[in-house]
């Protein structure tokens, strides 16, 4: 089985326009998808990246324009400055961590329900509370909201480890093999790669 590495950040809008389709296009050809939720301020900082707040206007206004063209094709609401932006990402990524440790629900649901939360509905995804009614809205114990914190830190510094390792540099990041994938806009290259392979 082939397996798909998915590195993302839930404070990313460009995760957040990935939706569900990493799930969708690894389902369609019996692959399995690796859910790596990173610190990606912390990968910007190890890559040779610029944190957005820290970018030229220049690049910081096409950015928007870049995210709100994406969100009008995919069909997708987006707040180009949302109220809770940047938040602490890392509460939100240990839920994730713990809910596929947990298996009982969706974790495509739960990936797609966060950043959406951040990036549409003006929700603080650093909050108990807003977490966990994603992880219930997607199936899973809200109780997983806090649930083994310390494995839960310590798989989130692995991810960023294993990006860097990996090549990645930015989120959503797919790696395949030693086949790499940039962008919410890189999924339909990743499905076609897959169908070759």
């Amino acid at each position: 089985m082939m397996q798909i590495d998915y590195y993302f950040a839930t404070i990313s809008p460009f995760t957040y326009l990935s939706g569900t389709r990493p799930a969708q296009v690894a389902a369609k050809h019996g692959a399995s998808l690796n859910y790596k939720p990173l610190d990606i301020m912390g990968l910007f900082g190890r890559t040779g990246g610029t944190p957005p707040k820290d970018r030229h206007e220049n690049r910081k206004a096409y950015r928007l324009t870049d995210m709100r063209r994406a969100a009008a094709k995919l069909g997708m609401p987006i707040n180009l400055q949302p109220a809770h932006w940047p938040t602490n990402p890392a509460p939100s990524s240990y839920a994730i961590i713990a809910a596929i440790r947990d298996g009982s629900g969706d974790v495509a649901d739960l990936v797609a329900g966060l950043t959406r939360a951040c990036c549409a509905e003006e929700k603080d995804i650093a909050q108990d509370e807003v977490i966990g009614d994603c992880l219930a809205a997607a199936g899973f114990d809200r109780a997983l909201v806090d649930h083994d914190m310390m494995q839960g830190a310590e798989t989130y510094a692995r991810n960023l480890e294993d990006a860097v390792k990996a090549g990645a540099f930015g989120a959503p990041f797919f790696i395949v093999g030693e086949e790499p994938f940039w962008g919410q806009d890189r999924i339909d290259d990743l499905d076609a790669y897959l169908a070759a392979v």
